[in-house]
């Protein structure tokens, strides 16, 4: 029942997912805003958990190959100077990807990020799997982050969960994965976490 409850649960505004519809940033702004990363080709996994309950909230997947980008399937980060494609969001520079951190690690949640370096050809195959993937439907980010995942290789033994814990399990037990996780103390109210957001990148 606790499984059940946590998908009647998940399309709520302060579970993270949104309404996975159809989004096109002109071609113009996704070429401004494209950021290379000068760390190695590496996969970080997101995971937003309730501390009231325990179950995971949302899932997300920052992928740093030939460009940053982070794959967040059914998410409600955004701004104006984020270009996004289907799920796919451009720009991960380090500001963007700690306002991404910060909007979602709140009093009642707090982000987990799991980061594992793999081969360049690895995080190339994720970034063309994140393209190919949206738009994707509420409460299916951890169904469409597991799926994109288990295509790679070395990464085919998590199999595709809709649970936001047991893809973090399994990924954190992967070899070499380094675990963070964030904690804030400041509103659950989604709006405000926008404004902090806006602050953030405008000030």
């Amino acid at each position: 029942m606790q499984r059940r409850a946590f998908l009647m649960a998940a399309p709520l505004a302060l579970a993270g997912c949104g309404n996975g519809e159809a989004v096109w940033a002109p071609e113009a702004d996704v070429l401004r805003a494209r950021y290379r990363h000068d760390g190695p080709p590496s996969l970080t996994l997101f995971t937003v958990n309730n501390l009231g309950t325990g179950n995971g909230a949302h899932t997300s997947l920052l992928i740093n190959a030939s460009q940053r980008v982070l794959f967040d399937p059914a998410g409600s980060f955004a701004h104006s100077s984020i270009p996004e494609r289907n799920d796919v969001l451009f720009g991960m520079t380090p500001s963007v990807v700690a306002s991404y951190i910060s909007y979602h690690s709140r009093a009642s949640y707090t982000t987990v990020e799991q980061q594992i370096e793999v081969p360049a050809a690895t995080a190339e195959t994720a970034l063309r799997l994140a393209f190919a993937a949206g738009p994707t439907a509420q409460a299916y980010c951890t169904r469409a982050t597991s799926k994109l995942l288990g295509q790679l290789p070395g990464f085919e033994g998590l199999g595709t969960t809709w649970f936001p814990d047991k893809l973090m399990a399994r990924f954190g037990a992967l070899p070499g994965v380094v675990t963070t996780e964030h904690n804030e103390n400041d509103s659950d109210s989604l709006r405000d976490a926008r404004r902090a957001v806006a602050r953030q990148l405008e000030g």
